[in-house]
C-alpha cells in the first residue's frame, strides 16, 4: 500500500472471477485501497463471475441506491439434472432418462423460455440468503432443515437462447438474462427444467450489467488498481439520477443541513453537485425546495 496516496473515494468496478465470495473481493479490495469503509452493491455467488459495484469510503452511501437496478446476465442452464442448489455447486437430487433429454426438442425450450419471461412469482432458489425467522435460507438448508420461501415478483424483460448444445443424457441451454434486481437466475434453470419435466440447474453464471455499468469497464481482480479506477461518486450519481447544479452559496447551505431552492422537477432522489464537481449530496426536491436524503463529506470522511 502506498502511504502517500490518499485512499480513494467512489465506485469500483470489479470483473469478479470464480471461485471467490463477494466478501472475498472486499476484503481484498480493502488492502489494496488501504480502507476499511469498503462495500458491495449486491453479492455474486462463489460460482459466479461478473460485474460488482464496490463503494469505497463515503461513496459506500451510494450503494443503497444501486442495489436495486436491473441487471444483465449471461448463463449456461443443464437440463436433465436437478440439484440442491439449483446450480452446479449441489448435490444431484434427480435425473431424467436419457430417452427423456432426448426429446426435448429445440422448439420445447424456446416455449419453455418464453413462459418465464415477463412479470412473474417466483420462488426463490431455497440455497439464498433471504432470511427466514432470523436465520439466512442457505444456512437453515445446509444444516439439514427444508425450507418453503414465499414467490416474488419479479421481472424477466430479456429471456434469449443464445445456443444449445447436446451430450447424452443433457442438453445446455446458453442465455442471456435481462432482469429486475432480486430475479434469481439459478431458480430460472429450476423452473424452466422442472416445465420441461427432465429438471435443470444452472452450470456457469456471469452478470454483465448493472443499470448502466457494464462489465466491459470493469477491472480484473487480480490487476485491480482502486486508485487509477475508482469512478467518483459525483459521475455515477449523474449516470443515475436527475443533476442539481449548485452555486458556493447553495452547496455551503446544503452541506449545512439546510433546505435551498431548487429549480428541477423530480419525482425520485436528485444529485446536487457543488461548482468543483463534487457530489454534495443526494436530495428530494418538492415544491421547489430541496432536502438532503444522504450527505457526501468531502475529504472521504464517513
Amino acid at each position: 500500500m502506498d502511504e502517500r496516496a490518499p485512499s480513494p473515494d467512489g465506485i469500483l468496478l470489479v470483473d469478479k472471477p470464480g471461485g471467490m465470495t463477494s466478501h472475498d473481493v472486499v476484503a481484498r479490495t480493502r488492502r489494496l485501497a488501504g480502507t476499511r469503509k469498503v462495500g458491495h452493491a449486491g453479492t455474486l455467488d462463489p460460482m459466479a463471475t461478473g460485474l460488482l459495484l464496490l463503494g469505497l469510503n463515503t461513496s459506500t452511501r451510494l450503494l443503497t441506491y444501486l442495489v436495486g437496478l436491473d441487471k444483465e446476465y449471461t448463463a449456461t442452464i443443464r437440463l436433465g439434472v436437478a440439484t440442491t442448489t439449483d446450480d452446479a455447486e449441489g448435490e444431484e437430487t434427480e435425473r431424467a432418462t436419457s430417452p427423456a433429454v432426448d426429446a426435448v426438442t429445440d422448439a420445447d425450450v424456446a416455449r419453455g423460455v418464453a413462459a418465464l419471461t415477463g412479470e412473474l412469482d417466483q420462488v426463490p432458489s431455497s440455497v439464498s440468503a433471504i432470511k427466514v425467522q432470523g436465520k439466512r435460507a442457505y444456512a437453515l438448508v445446509r444444516g439439514g432443515e427444508e425450507v418453503e420461501l414465499q414467490p416474488r415478483r419479479v421481472t424477466v424483460a430479456a429471456f434469449e437462447v443464445l445456443a444449445i448444445r447436446r451430450s447424452p443424457g443433457t442438453l445446455d441451454v446458453d442465455v442471456r438474462v435481462e432482469c429486475s434486481s432480486g430475479t434469481y437466475i439459478r431458480a430460472l434453470a429450476r423452473d424452466l427444467g422442472r416445465d420441461l419435466g427432465v429438471g435443470g440447474h444452472l452450470t456457469a453464471l456471469r452478470r454483465t450489467r448493472i443499470g448502466p455499468f457494464a462489465v466491459t469497464d470493469a477491472s480484473p481482480l487480480d490487476t485491480l488498481d482502486p486508485r487509477a479506477t475508482t469512478t467518483p461518486a459525483a459521475d455515477v450519481a449523474r449516470a443515475l439520477f436527475p443533476v442539481l447544479e449548485l452555486d458556493a452559496e447553495r452547496t455551503v447551505d446544503l452541506g449545512h443541513g439546510k433546505r435551498i431552492a431548487a429549480d428541477v422537477d423530480a419525482a425520485g432522489p436528485v444529485a446536487a453537485i457543488a461548482p468543483d464537481g463534487r457530489l454534495v449530496g443526494l436530495v428530494e426536491v418538492r415544491g421547489g425546495r430541496a432536502k438532503t436524503l444522504v450527505n457526501f463529506p468531502s475529504g472521504g470522511a464517513s
